[in-house]
């Protein structure tokens, strides 16, 4: 089970420690010094990993209909301590929801390694018509999830209750987890169409929302990285349709490796569809103190 503690923090006092994770994805795909043992390397092994499927506006205190949202949802992990966003939106661009929507996640950056405590935090804030100080704080504050005693591989939700409303949280641990680097390039767009698309992982039913919006032009989509556990598979689902009507699904799926990269394409009644995947474990020890030193 997870055991989970909430506090607040005094952010000047934590200021020097908001930078971003110098760690990148995709470290360790091509290593040098492999040791393999039936095929499978056993030098660079999968590792306890942190997955978080959604976030969710889960309800608001005030008016009615949709806000501007904006802020942070971040992770620290034991591998560099710095802040891996999961969340990240600025004041000038705010996302606007309505209850019960989905927040658009741009992150992680990387793996959220899950072998020490970690610690999610938070600041989101409804802006107002009026300047940034009379903005309402919708969430602020951190979570504790102590590494004891949890399910491998059980999604739950956590509910992060704030001045203004909460926000779901969809998460798991994956044991024997890799890192899986998703990069999709759209090419020879026939015409406009809106695009959903979904990441179901490591057996798991629930949905990594990875993009949700309209395509008009060749174009590549940002790049996510999703846990993998290790000999399962990913599955990408993409909904398709030409304005309002149904959508067509076409799926493709990937079996998790510790290094590498697998590729497939799809030619749809829309477009050309080609997805890549780099697999990669995560650092370990020196290497990774050594990586996130920081410039």
């Amino acid at each position: 089970m997870w055991q989970i503690f909430v506090y607040r923090i005094n952010f000047q006092l934590h200021c020097k420690f908001f930078c971003e994770a110098w760690l990148e994805p995709m470290m360790l795909t091509d290593p040098p010094n492999c040791c393999f043992l039936d095929g499978t390397c056993i030098q660079h092994a999968p590792s306890g990993m942190f997955q978080v499927f959604s976030l969710r506006l889960a309800n608001i205190h005030v008016g009615c209909g949709s806000v501007e949202l904006y802020g942070y949802i971040a992770v620290r992990d034991d591998l560099d301590r710095l802040l891996n966003y999961v969340v990240n939106v600025k004041r000038d661009d705010p996302i606007i929801l309505e209850q019960g929507s989905l927040i658009n996640m741009a992150g992680p950056k990387r793996g959220i390694d899950s072998h020490g405590n970690i610690v999610i935090e938070y600041d989101m804030r409804i802006k107002t018509a009026e300047e940034e100080k009379h903005d309402l704080q919708l969430i602020d504050g951190a979570l504790i999830i102590v590494n004891k005693d949890f399910q491998n591989c059980h999604a739950f939700t956590s509910r992060i209750y704030g001045d203004c409303g909460a926000v779901d949280m969809t998460a798991s641990r994956l044991e024997y987890a890799v890192e899986a680097t998703l990069e999709v390039l759209i090419s020879e767009v026939q015409n406009s169409f809106s695009l959903c698309v979904g990441c179901f992982t490591s057996g798991l039913n629930e949905e990594i929302r990875l993009f949700d919006g309209t395509i008009g032009e060749s174009c590549g989509l940002k790049r996510s990285v999703v846990l993998v556990v290790i000999s399962s598979w990913m599955t990408l689902k993409f909904k398709l349709a030409p304005g309002s009507s149904s959508p067509a699904e076409h799926h493709c799926s990937f079996k998790a490796n510790n290094h590498g990269t697998s590729a497939q394409k799809m030619k749809t009644d829309f477009a050309l569809f080609s997805v890549k995947v780099t697999w990669s474990t995560l650092p370990r020890g020196c290497y990774a103190h050594s990586s996130s030193s920081g410039p």
